[in-house]
């Protein structure tokens, strides 16, 4: 019985105290510290005002830590990516979400942080934002890594490069910047089965859910008090 367990708080200070080798794969959705056309826009405008259109109706809750530069967000990244490399075991796998513009970032902090890092895999969304004179941004991307050599004896899954997948929408959406269900519902596979997964930016706990829906375990971190207490409540559906 594949069993959850979420801690509350900043995800730095949390995953130091976690266990060597406790985890079987890093599954996260990071704040990306992006948005904006400058540099003034990325810093000072809060998460929600960056990710979510003016016109959207929810009124989903915004969340901190999304105003780094790029130095400190890379500094940053590579810190909690080696906490994730120690409590990850020996073969497996990290998959961390990003947008274009730290892509560079993100794949220089997870091989600072002692991952091998083993490819990028395309995000597409049907429903994205247009941009006028030019192509619309209807790309996220998902780095691959692995702490050694990949452990394909023990998971011998082979999945596509290219995943394509909308956003939730209307009831089904918990977090403005929340991952499709059936994309997380692929993403996971690539733990070993009744394997555990990590995710220190928990969100509303879409990954989390997808786990336990697979038979595999979860530990989550999130600091935001109410998105924590929407986690836990799909996290404790989704063992119901």
């Amino acid at each position: 019985m594949p069993t959850w367990t979420l801690h509350r708080g900043d995800a730095l200070t949390l995953l130091r105290a976690l266990p060597d080798a406790s985890a079987s794969a890093t599954i996260t959705d990071p704040p990306y510290n992006s948005g904006g056309t400058t540099t003034t826009a990325r810093t000072s405008d809060t998460a929600r005002g960056k990710y979510v259109s003016g016109d959207a109706q929810h009124q989903l809750p915004d969340f901190d830590g999304d105003n780094r530069d790029q130095r400190s967000y890379t500094l940053w990244l590579t810190l909690i990516l080696t906490e994730c490399y120690r409590i990850t075991e020996r073969g497996g796998p990290l998959l961390v979400f990003t947008d274009f513009r730290q892509l560079p970032a993100t794949s220089d902090a997870l091989q600072a942080a002692g991952w091998t890092w083993r490819g990028i895999v395309p995000w597409h969304k049907p429903i994205s934002r247009p941009f006028k004179g030019g192509f619309n941004r209807a790309c996220e991307y998902i780095l691959w890594a692995t702490k050694g050599p990949v452990d394909a004896a023990r998971n011998p899954v082979c999945l596509p490069g290219l995943y394509s997948a909308s956003q939730p929408r209307g009831s089904k959406r918990h977090h403005i910047t929340q991952k499709p269900d059936e994309l997380m519902a692929e993403l996971v596979k690539v733990c070993v089965p009744e394997g555990t997964v990590l995710d220190p930016f928990t969100g509303s706990g879409s990954t989390g859910v997808a786990a336990l829906a697979s038979g595999r375990s979860f530990i989550g971190i999130e600091q935001s008090a109410p998105i924590a207490d929407t986690a836990c409540t799909r996290l404790s559906a989704a063992v119901a």
